[in-house]
């Protein structure tokens, strides 16, 4: 069997110095240069995800990126007045959060884009 020393995800955008304005200054992540094209988004205790440049980037329609939060609503309103857009979808109330807690389906979520076009989203469990 193979021992795994660690994992972490990756995903393509078209522009990396936009990228890396977006993530630090409307996310407020850390976020830190590997080489001069390549970004490590830092989040929580020894996790990263790694961020590329990709001239043919196609934005990704699924959710790349999901951000655990404790309260949505003090999240998207943080974010919102970051400048991050919701995504409007027809589940979504007029914050763009969808509200699957008090439905018992799942979690309530918010999905918004980065500047490459990429979807992520904030949610909050039960948990």
């Amino acid at each position: 069997m193979v021992e795994y020393k660690e994992a972490f995800s990756g995903f393509s955008v078209d522009d990396v110095d936009q990228a890396k304005d977006f993530y630090e200054q409307k996310l407020g992540l850390k976020v830190t240069q590997d080489g001069p094209e390549f970004l490590q988004l830092h989040i929580g205790e020894g996790t990263f995800v790694f961020v590329y440049p990709k001239d043919d980037h196609q934005p990704a329609e699924f959710t790349v990126l999901n951000f655990r939060v404790d309260d949505i609503d003090r999240a998207v309103g943080a974010m919102t007045e970051a400048g991050v857009t919701f995504e409007d979808y027809e589940e979504t109330d007029d914050r763009g959060v969808m509200r699957g807690r008090a439905a018992g389906m799942g979690p309530d979520i918010a999905w918004f884009r980065d500047p490459a076009g990429n979807v992520l989203s904030v949610l909050q469990t039960d948990e």
